[in-house]
């Protein structure tokens, strides 16, 4: 069993689960899946990105070089396996809850 993951880690490898994004494309990506509640800042981002690529989770894929460098990442299957093995917990607890909130009703 892996350890939690930090809701940061959780959002920027589900940004990476449909296909490779550059770091602002993780950042916008979040932003609107979540209709703006969630903001990643980009010292953040990259903090995390470090921490899960020496996991192997994800991988550098292309480096743009220019004014603007741009590093494009992907998720690897280790961790879309960590991502899922995540998200079926957050599933298990909301599971969890509806039961315990809907008998406290009652």
């Amino acid at each position: 069993m892996i350890n939690p993951l930090s809701e940061p880690t959780y959002l920027i490898m589900l940004a990476l689960y449909q296909g490779p994004l550059h770091g602002y494309g993780i950042i916008k990506a979040i932003e609107n899946v979540s209709r703006g509640i969630y903001v990643i800042a980009p010292g953040t981002l990259y903090g995390v990105i470090k921490n899960i690529q020496k996991k192997g989770w994800i991988q550098t894929i292309e480096i743009e070089s220019g004014s603007r460098r741009r590093i494009t990442y992907r998720i690897t299957d280790d961790g879309k396996e960590a991502l899922l093995a995540e998200y079926n917990k957050y599933i298990n607890l909301i599971h969890m809850s509806k039961i315990i909130l809907h008998e406290s009703e009652e």
